[in-house]
Formats: structure tokens, sequence, C-alpha cells
């Protein structure tokens, strides 16, 4: 039976929907990782590594938003398009991102008036500070039931340096021509701001400890997203059971002690540049076959499933509910401190958190729209087809939800 070949649309739809199915993965590898963390299995061995190594669904993340939201000003820069819409583009981060957060702020600072308070963020000081996203600048602001949203305050800075950085691509660097040698050696600068804040901050008395959290510590991430924005139109290929080794192998070895403690930010600056490369390495070559080409293997076939697609649509939601979900359910199965089964708060989390997730993100899409809703594709293709299977309704790639 003779296939159609699938059109450019088709391939549009279909990349955004296995692009939202990474952001499943990723999700259920942040409840993983604060699962293990609550149950104690962040020890000093190879499993311990991997538990803690989770927390790699972080570079995922912000690798998304890099490809994502930097595409519109590549596109400007090769094709001549002029520059996206400023005005719009933080319009949609606004609407996309404040709604759900300030409900789940207000959410936990109200269930803390009735159980017993955290040790730091409360007040109205502390709500002030999360509700603006600026829990991460100074000790002491971060909220029990919120801690997983010190990296949603980065993403929040990248937002705001993005429209920046786009224009000094297109128009200082490219001048407004396709340059493609200045525009990577302005990515490979990006890549390089990481190590160069990690030797100039840490162990330095002029910055407070929490400067390890701020944008500039994990901007090797989101620059590893914008190269593959830049490559998406230029490589035919990126294999994906090459890069599925790549991954495996890198994810490995930042299980070791190659890649410093259990901590986002190790306190020796070679092990923490080393796990930031790595953490780089595993998401640009986890999401590298969804976006060069048109073979994106079993990975894609994967993040474009009906179940991933839809858990992928809620993840963000997922992630700003689970980490008090967790904390109710460690209490209710009346673990003690670091104990317990990793396997049972993990599964209980995620059973609890995505009706959740579920309905806060459809009670507020019902008032606020964000953009397009991604359809996950329908039907298998035939042995000779290499692209994505057929999405039902196309979306473009500039409305896709990163967070």
């Amino acid at each position: 039976m003779m296939t159609q070949p699938p059109t450019a649309a088709h391939k549009t739809a279909d990349r955004v929907a296995a692009l939202t199915g990474v952001r499943a993965l990723a999700a259920l590898l942040v409840a993983g990782a604060h699962a293990g963390f609550w149950t104690g299995r962040y020890t000093p061995d190879l499993i311990g590594g991997f538990f803690s190594r989770l927390e790699v669904s972080v570079a995922i993340f912000f690798a998304l938003s890099g490809y994502l939201l930097f595409r519109p000003w590549v596109l400007a820069a090769e094709r001549g398009r002029p520059m996206p819409s400023v005005r719009n583009y933080l319009r949609h981060r606004v609407l996309r991102i404040l709604p759900a957060y300030w409900a789940v702020v207000t959410a936990v600072y109200l269930i803390y008036l009735v159980r017993e308070p955290g040790p730091t963020g409360q007040g109205l000081d502390g709500y002030l500070r999360n509700m603006t996203l600026t829990q991460i600048y100074g000790l002491g602001h971060l909220h029990t039931g919120l801690t997983q949203t010190w990296s949603l305050a980065v993403e929040a800075t990248f937002y705001l340096v993005l429209p920046v950085l786009g224009w000094l691509a297109v128009r200082v660097v490219c001048r407004g021509g396709a340059h493609p040698v200045r525009f990577a050696i302005f990515l490979a600068a990006l890549v390089l701001v990481t190590p160069l804040w990690i030797l100039l901050t840490q162990h330095n008395e002029n910055f407070d400890f929490t400067s390890r959290l701020w944008l500039p510590g994990f901007m090797a991430w989101f620059a590893g997203g914008m190269i593959l924005a830049f490559l998406a139109g230029r490589l035919r290929q990126a294999n994906p059971y090459l890069m599925l080794v790549f991954v495996a192998v890198t994810f490995f070895m930042a299980c070791t002690p190659l890649a410093g403690e259990a901590t986002i930010v190790p306190d020796d600056q070679g092990a923490a540049i080393t796990k930031s490369l790595l953490y780089l390495v595993v998401a640009v070559g986890l999401i590298a076959p969804l976006v060069i080409g048109d073979n994106p293997g079993p990975i894609g076939w994967l993040f474009s499933t009906r179940p991933m697609v839809w858990l992928g649509e809620i993840s963000y939601e997922f992630f700003l509910v689970h980490v008090i979900v967790l904390e109710l359910v460690v209490d209710l199965l009346n673990y003690p401190l670091f104990g317990g089964s990793t396997a049972v708060a993990f599964l209980m989390t995620v059973a609890i958190s995505v009706p959740i997730a579920w309905a806060l993100h459809r009670a507020l899409g019902r008032w606020i729209p964000t953009g397009g809703r991604i359809r996950p594709p329908r039907g298998r293709l035939s042995r000779g087809t290499r692209a994505f299977p057929t999405a039902r309704k196309p979306a473009p790639v500039a409305v896709a939800e990163v967070v």
C-alpha cells in the first residue's frame, strides 16, 4: 500500500508533538529525583548517583526552551524575516507561566497556614519573593513545597534576556543577514558563560551562595537548545541511535563521582563544570533527533505517542504541584526522614499530581488563551516511511508550550 509523504506542515506538527512528549519524560524524571531525595536514595554509590542525576531533567527543560524560543530569531537571520514581536513574545510567556504559578504558590502558602510552618520562605516577604520569582536572589526565600521553583525563576530570567540575545545575534553579530560562522561563534560564547561563571563565583566571598542558582550558571543548557535551533536547518540528519548511545554513556558518566556530589551545583569547580557539560550533552543528544532531519527513530516514536504528548501538555502544572504532593504523601505514609519506599512515594505522587495538574491546566485554559494545543499523532507509518507519524492538527513551533 502506497503512503503519501508527509507535508511540511505535518512534519512541523509532529515535531511539536514529539517535543511536547519530551516534557513528559523530564517531568517524570524530576519527580523521580525528588522521590529519591525524600526517601534517602542519594547514597554515595552508583545507585545513589542514578537517583540524584535524574535532575538532568532541568537541563532538558532549559534546552527545550532555548530551542523553541530562539528559533524565530534564527529564521529572522537566515531568511530575512522580520524580528519576532517582543510584545507578543512576552505576553505569551506571562500568560503561560504566571497564572498557574501564582495559583500554586498561593495554595501552598495557605496549606502551610494550617500545617507546621516550614523553616524558610515564611511571611509576606517570602510570599512576595515567590510570587515575583525572585526567591533565588539571597538566602532564606525558598518555601517548603515550592523549592523546585528555583529553576522556574532561572527560566523567567532567560525569558527576559532572550529578546536581547536575539537582537544581538541578528542585528549586531549577523548584521541582519545570514552569517553562519558569526552565529556559531556567538552561540559557543554563550556556552562558555557557564564555566566562566562557576570559576568566577564559587568560593568567592564577593558573591552570595545563591549566585550558583542564577541564569549564567545554567546558560550553557539554554545555549544547547539555541545551537539546535541554529543547526536544525543546516544538518540533514542526527542519527537517533547514535544519539541514544551518547545520551546513555554521558548519563552514566554523570552518575559517577566525576560529576561531584549530589547537588545541582557541586562545590568543586571542576566537578561543577564537568557536570554541566555532561548534562548539556544529554539534553542536546535527546532533543537533536527530534529537530534535525526526518528520522527521529525510537525517541521520536515514543515521544509522539498520545500518552506522552498528553502528559507533556500538563507537565508544567505537574512540575508546580508535585513537590507539595510528595511532601503530603510522605507524611501520609508516615515515612521517617529520608526513609521509606522510593517506588511507592514516586507512584503515589504521580498518581495524585496528574489529575491535579490536569484540572489546573483545563481550568486556566478556559479563561486564559496560551496558544494552540498540541494534538497527539494518530495512526502508524508504513515501514518505508522515515518521517514522523501524521498528526491531526498542525501547530507552529513558535507557539509550542515550552514550560
